[in-house]
């Protein structure tokens, strides 16, 4: 029997499979409201037969967003528009959705990526970024500005605000962005945060904020909403983030009621060296799954089923998350199925279209017409 086909179980949460969907940025939304692009994308993609979809990073205020054109959580419009996509998407799909909430920090205020994801000044769109040090994040672009610990607690207000709309919308799950260079991974990597307070220096003090902000918005929240953090284990620079410092961070999330850990790589610096190819973060997840206990999600060019049935059969990952490869095809887990000789679900709108020579690939389905 598939192993990539098993339930699992995020806390109250279960999943039918141990498929997920990635958060990918869509650069989509007006004044961070998600518009019909949304409904057609994230409707798409709830059609697939993956165990659970995560929602693109959501900003949780206008500042933290890292383009004009992302969405945001912010505001009671913003949730209302994504509250009203997410009832479409339900009415036709049984699929657990989950959101992402981020806050870009330096990486902030740049353009779409198709208009050259250059950092924008005020007379383009932009606005001032934030980080916990004055530290760009290209040698050329100006510094941001240092966040004090006022400004720190506004953020962490803001997190929780946006958790909070985020269950009244009706979302199965919560993911906190703390990777790829946005501001709570450049809080965590002593390459962003060269500090001389409390949350500065040693490795604990590093962890103090993103940590503050897991908790408070645990705190916020009901408890049958699973809260996971998304990490980078590695800045792949010399004396950055690693693999060691993201175990003791996980299992710090781990005694603060974090439900599992998604785990990336990179995006802090330009510097960093990136080892690209099939798989290549699945020794990092395999490394944080030994080394803190919490179910784990491997992603990062995972393309093949047969791949991603070994890094589960094998213990490597709770959890399989596929990103590109699901844009290039939508139906990538109907497929991963049929070649794994498992079982998927999928609406009943399209039963019909169930190969001949895949019997059961849809379950136990009833179809007949005159």
């Amino acid at each position: 029997m598939s192993q990539l086909f098993t339930p699992f179980s995020l806390g109250p949460l279960t999943l039918p499979n141990r498929i997920v969907i990635a958060p990918m940025c869509q650069y989509s939304a007006v004044d961070g409201i998600a518009s019909d692009w949304h409904l057609m994308h994230l409707g798409n993609l709830a059609m697939s037969g993956a165990g659970l979809l995560i929602i693109e990073a959501t900003a949780v205020e206008p500042r933290g967003r890292i383009s004009p054109a992302d969405l945001g959580l912010w505001s009671d419009a913003g949730a209302a528009a994504l509250g009203k996509i997410l009832d479409s998407i339900r009415r036709y799909s049984p699929m657990p959705i989950a959101l992402q909430l981020a806050h870009a920090g330096r990486k902030a205020s740049t353009a779409t990526p198709w208009d050259g994801g250059q950092l924008l000044d005020a007379t383009g769109g932009g606005w001032p970024t934030v980080a916990p040090s004055p530290l760009p994040f290209m040698p050329d672009d100006p510094p941001p500005l240092e966040l004090s610990p006022a400004d720190m607690t506004h953020i962490e207000r803001c997190f929780v605000s946006a958790a909070q709309r985020a269950q009244q919308i009706g979302v199965d799950a919560i993911e906190i962005h703390a990777a790829h260079g946005y501001l709570l991974h450049q809080f965590l990597s002593p390459l962003a945060n060269v500090r001389n307070d409390e949350f500065g220096g040693s490795l604990e003090n590093r962890m103090r904020f993103p940590l503050a902000v897991f908790a408070a918005m645990r705190a916020a929240v009901s408890e049958r909403i699973p809260i996971g953090v998304r990490i980078s284990a590695t800045d792949w620079v010399a004396g950055g983030w690693d693999v060691e410092q993201s175990n003791v961070f996980a299992n710090e999330l781990k005694a603060r009621g974090c439900a599992y850990i998604h785990v990336s790589s990179g995006g802090l610096s330009p510097q960093q060296k990136i080892p690209l190819g099939p798989n290549y973060q699945v020794p990092l997840a395999a490394a944080i799954r030994a080394g803190c206990g919490l179910a784990t999600v491997a992603v990062g060019l995972i393309t093949e089923a047969e791949a991603a049935e070994a890094i589960v059969a094998e213990g490597r990952a709770d959890l399989v998350a596929i990103a590109r490869g699901i844009l290039y095809d939508p139906r990538w887990p109907w497929h991963a199925a049929a070649k794994l000789g498992a079982r998927v679900e999928a609406p009943r709108q399209y039963w019909r279209c169930q190969p001949r020579e895949l019997k059961e690939l849809f379950g136990d389905i009833r179809f007949r017409q005159r």
